[in-house]
């Protein structure tokens, strides 16, 4: 049944999501810009995959200034991706949440 499928599919995605946050966290405390990036292209394609546009879109940002990159894809200092990316975690982490309740009403979970 496609309901039990994108079901699981939407749990990991919680699990998955949770974890990375948590990572992003730790990433952010030891000013770990590439890793920053690779947790916000991971959670990116994940978000992607379900639908969340808003967190996709903020996960890309994540993605970019973490390789020191901004909006239009030049090169910016590492004290200016820390900067830009700051804020952003916690904006990410809403959004998640607005669509996790959603998801979760939709689901009955």
């Amino acid at each position: 049944d496609d309901h039990d499928f994108s079901y699981s599919i939407v749990v990991n995605y919680f699990d998955q999501a949770g974890t990375t946050f948590s990572d992003m966290d730790q990433a952010l405390e030891k000013k770990n810009l590439l890793e920053l990036s690779r947790l916000g292209h991971f959670l990116k394609g994940s978000s992607a995959v379900i639908g969340l546009k808003k967190v996709k879109a903020t996960c890309e940002k994540i993605q970019n200034f973490g390789n020191c990159q901004d909006e239009e894809g030049e090169r910016i200092e590492e004290s200016e991706a820390m900067r830009k990316i700051t804020p952003l975690l916690p904006q990410v982490k809403a959004e998640y949440s607005e669509a996790e309740e959603y998801l979760k009403n939709f689901y009955d979970v």
